[in-house]
């Protein structure tokens, strides 16, 4: 009985456990940035940066926080306009709540892909991990999901 009493007490503390802002809080003024990359084309790859995305944008909030997500290698065929609907919709409706999608040039070039082929409203950079390194030189915070 003393150990179900326990683990009823440690799961109420967990489920009303706030997160605690690091100063300044975000805020329109002081958002937080973050910028994510893929590099794989698996379902589970694309399912989960478009869940994490998804989630960080509702836990924070459209205005306060800035999100980029970078795509290179086998990752970028998550921007291309021939993928599942679905992923293609999931990737509009994050593009609509201003979250950046930028597609590395050098992998376009490899894998022979054109800009027409990527999703509309699809940046493009020339190297996917020079976005990363200079993002994060400039604050950003990197997170590989």
């Amino acid at each position: 009985m003393k150990k179900l009493i326990l683990i009823l007490l440690t799961l109420t503390m967990i489920l009303y456990a706030d997160t605690e802002f690091a100063e300044p809080k975000p805020s329109w003024e002081h958002p937080r940035q973050v910028v994510f990359s893929i590099t794989e084309d698996t379902p589970h790859a694309m399912d989960h940066i478009l869940s994490v995305t998804n989630n960080v944008l509702k836990f924070y909030g459209a205005g306060n926080v800035v999100i980029k997500v970078v795509a290179y290698s086998k990752g970028i065929n998550l921007l291309v306009k021939k993928h599942s609907e679905t992923v293609r919709k999931r990737v509009s409706a994050l593009m609509q709540n201003d979250v950046e999608f930028i597609a590395c040039h050098n992998t376009m070039k490899t894998l022979h892909i054109k800009e027409s082929d990527l999703t509309d409203g699809t940046e493009i950079v020339t190297a996917g991990v020079v976005e990363l390194l200079e993002s994060v030189k400039k604050g950003w915070v990197y997170i590989k999901p």
